[in-house]
């Protein structure tokens, strides 16, 4: 096992995948995943994540770029990937009348040096429901059943397409953890999500993707760190929005008034509320509705949506 290879588990170069008639659903993306990393893929639908994940679980060969999976092209070498990795699908689509441990069991048969299926079970829940036809599983218990399949070889490489969908908010709550588990553990963790409550919790680092291109990159805290926060609240009785301090001087990038409800954007958080409450103090009034917040990644996700939904406009008005 080579330097590199421990450094990062997934590499991706200028990453490329055509369908049929000219269609480019990954458009040259570079990104890479360090070993005992959790790394989420982020984008709406047809951004490019499941063409992506594909690649990386060599299901397909690029048609451009280069991708390596602990050190090996997990397309043409996929004889030395797989057996070191764990996939979860999105639907694992199993025999409905094999019961949950008949259907661990035939995978582990699929596996190399597979972890007794009694702590795979356990890991995620369902020891309890060995003897249970799968056809009688609710969503998120199949949920779970996905999940522990793909734990049967004990993988160093995780990819999980949208794990949690169908879990109740504990079963949310207990996926999480247990993903953390295994990063901790140095299980390396590439995931897809459309909650971005989990992204932003769970991820180390992550990439938001667009059309078939990286839209933003980094730490969750990177990410969101593009996006000005906000103060909302209810101008006072009488008061109206030039009686405050200078927006400029406060560090607002933005505002917007909706009847007597404000809305600030800013990059000097602190500046900002600290000024409005001072000019509030010194006033005696109350800013009734007060709601003080950093930006978040929903915010980011939805700044790179609306920044594209902008451009495309442009582009028809031009034409």
């Amino acid at each position: 096992m080579n330097t590199n290879e421990h450094e990062h588990v997934i590499e991706v170069t200028d990453l490329r995948r055509v369908y049929g008639g000219g269609f480019e659903a990954v458009r040259g993306i570079t990104f890479h995943v360090a070993r005992g990393e959790i790394f989420a893929l982020l984008g709406t639908n047809g951004a490019g994540k499941t063409s992506t994940v594909e690649l990386l679980e060599g299901l397909a060969r690029p048609d451009g770029g280069r991708v390596r999976v602990l050190g090996h092209d997990p397309h043409a070498d996929r004889a030395a990937v797989r057996p070191r990795t764990g996939v979860m699908l999105q639907e694992g689509g199993f025999p409905s009348e094999l019961t949950v441990g008949e259907t661990a069991r035939m995978w582990a048969g699929c596996v190399s040096g597979a972890r007794p299926v009694a702590e795979a079970l356990s890991l995620v829940g369902l020891g309890g429901k060995t003897g249970v036809r799968v056809k009688q599983l609710s969503g998120g218990e199949r949920r779970r059943l996905d999940l522990a399949l793909a734990l049967l070889g004990d993988p160093e490489v995780l990819f999980l397409d949208e794990p949690t969908t169908g879990l109740d908010a504990e079963g949310r709550r207990d996926t999480w953890d247990l993903v953390r588990a295994l990063r901790d553990a140095g299980t390396t963790v590439l995931l897809t999500t459309h909650y971005l409550e989990e992204a932003e919790g769970l991820a180390d680092r992550l990439a938001i993707l667009h059309e078939g291109r990286i839209a933003a990159a980094g730490t969750p805290a990177e990410v969101t760190a593009a996006q000005p926060s906000r103060i909302s609240f209810e101008l006072p009785e009488g008061y109206f929005v030039g009686d405050l301090p200078p927006l400029g001087e406060l560090g607002v990038c933005d505002h917007e008034v909706d009847g007597r409800l404000v809305r600030l954007r800013t990059r000097e958080l602190q500046r900002a509320a600290t000024g409005l409450l001072v000019w509030a103090e010194g006033a005696r009034v109350e800013l009734r509705r007060l709601d003080v917040r950093s930006a978040s990644l929903e915010e980011a996700f939805l700044g790179i949506a609306r920044k594209a939904a902008d451009t495309a406009t442009e582009k028809e008005s031009v034409a």
